[in-house]
C-alpha cells in the first residue's frame, strides 16, 4: 500500500490549495512542528527536575581561593549543600570561611601533590561518613605560560599539565570510591580552548585532555549511577585571564630565547603579540562569573545533568560552533589575527 492509499484510508484527500501546497504536505508539516514543540517542552521539563535533600549531600570543590571555585562554594553553601572547599593558601581558606556559614569546611589542597590529595581525601572521608561524596568539582587550574610554541621549554608545559591534567585525573581517581558510594557527580572544568587550540603552551593541551578523560570516564562508570559533566567556559575575568601575569610571562619567555630565535621573530613581534592579547582579553572577557557557576550548580543539582555545558555568549556563538568547522577556517582566522614574524616565508 502506497502513502496515497494510506491517506485515502484515513480520510485525507491530497487536494491542492491556492498556494499549491497539498493537505498531505500540510499534515506532514503539522506533525513535524508538533513533534518539535512537544520534544522541546519535554526536554525543558526534564532539564528542570532537581535532586532532593541537598542538605544531606557533600560536595568537594578544588581551586576555591578565587574565581569560579570561590563563587561556587558560596552559592552551594547558600543552597544548603555541605561544601568542602580545597584552597591552595591559608588566606584563601580564611577568607572563604569568613564569607560562608558553619557547614562549609576548608582544606589546604595542592592538586599537584599526591600527599596533599590523599590528606584531603582522608579528611573528606571522615566528614561524609556513610553518605559518600555527592559531587566533586575539579575547578583548580592555571593558564600560564601561554605564547608561541617555539618559545616554550618542557618545564613550561609540565607546570600547567600537573595542575590542569594530572591534577584532575588524580583527584578523580582518589575520590572516586566516595563518589561511587553516593552515586554522585563528577564535574570537570575544561574550556572552549579544549575544543579549539588557539595558544601555544600547556593550557590548550591540558583542556583537550580534560575533555577526553571526562568522555572516557563517563562511558566507563555510568553503570554505577555516576554522572560526569564537562564545563566549557568562554573567556571570563578571573586570575587566569589577568593581563599583568600574562604579559610578565610573555616577557620571561622572550628573554629566555636565543638571539637567533629572537631575530626570526623580529624586535617588534613581542609588543604586537601583547597588543593582540590585550585586545582579545578586553573585548571578550565577561565579568559575570555566575554564568559559569550556574552551569556547575545545574550539573550538581539536576536530576538529569547535561554532558556538556557551554558558559558565556562567546562560547555558545563563537568558540563552540568554530570547533565544528574545518581546521583551515581556524588556521586562516588565527593567521589574520596574530602578528607575522619578521622572517616568515
Amino acid at each position: 500500500m502506497d502513502i496515497d492509499s494510506v491517506y485515502q484510508y484515513l480520510g485525507f484527500q491530497a487536494q491542492t490549495n491556492d498556494s499549491g501546497t497539498s493537505s498531505r504536505d500540510n499534515l506532514w508539516l503539522y506533525g513535524i512542528s508538533t513533534f518539535v514543540v512537544l520534544w522541546t517542552l519535554g526536554w525543558l521539563y526534564r532539564d528542570s527536575l532537581e535532586v532532593e535533600n541537598v542538605k544531606e549531600k557533600y560536595v568537594f570543590v578544588t581551586g576555591c581561593d578565587s574565581g569560579f571555585g570561590n563563587l561556587l562554594c558560596k552559592r552551594l553553601d547558600q543552597r544548603g549543600f555541605r561544601v568542602i572547599a580545597g584552597c591552595l593558601t591559608e588566606k584563601g581558606a580564611d577568607d572563604l570561611n569568613m564569607a560562608t556559614g558553619p557547614y562549609l569546611k576548608t582544606v589546604l589542597l595542592d592538586v599537584t601533590s599526591t600527599a596533599s590529595i590523599q590528606k584531603a581525601m582522608e579528611y573528606t572521608k571522615q566528614e561524609v561518613g556513610d553518605n559518600g561524596l555527592w559531587g566533586i568539582v575539579n575547578n583548580a587550574g592555571r593558564s600560564l605560560p601561554m605564547g608561541p610554541t617555539e618559545w616554550m621549554r618542557m618545564e613550561d608545559y609540565t607546570s600547567t599539565l600537573k595542575v590542569n591534567m594530572t591534577g584532575v585525573i588524580e583527584m578523580t581517581l582518589t575520590f572516586l570510591p566516595l563518589i561511587k558510594q553516593a552515586q554522585g557527580r563528577i564535574v570537570n572544568v575544561a574550556s572552549v580552548l579544549g575544543r579549539v587550540a588557539a595558544n601555544g603552551g600547556g593550557y590548550c593541551i591540558s583542556k583537550f585532555a580534560v575533555e577526553s578523560f571526562s568522555d572516557c570516564l563517563r562511558r566507563d562508570i555510568h553503570y554505577f549511577g555516576i554522572k560526569v559533566c564537562i564545563i566549557e567556559p568562554g573567556f571570563f575575568k578571573t586570575a587566569v585571564t589577568s593581563l599583568d601575569p600574562i604579559e610578565r610571562e610573555l616577557h620571561r619567555l622572550w628573554n629566555q630565547l636565543t638571539p637567533e630565535v629572537k631575530a626570526s621573530y623580529g624586535d617588534k613581534y613581542l609588543d604586537k603579540y601583547i597588543q593582540i592579547q590585550r585586545l582579545i582579553m578586553n573585548a571578550s572577557c565577561d565579568s559575570d562569573l555566575s554564568k559559569v557557576t550556574n552551569c556547575m550548580e545545574h550539573a550538581l543539582m539536576s536530576s538529569y545533568p547535561r554532558t556538556r555545558y557551554s558558559a558565556g555568549w562567546d562560547a555558545k556563538f563563537g568558540w563552540i560552533p568554530l570547533s565544528y568547522m574545518p581546521s583551515c577556517v581556524i588556521d586562516i582566522g588565527l593567521k589574520l589575527v596574530m602578528p607575522r614574524p619578521a622572517k616568515s616565508v
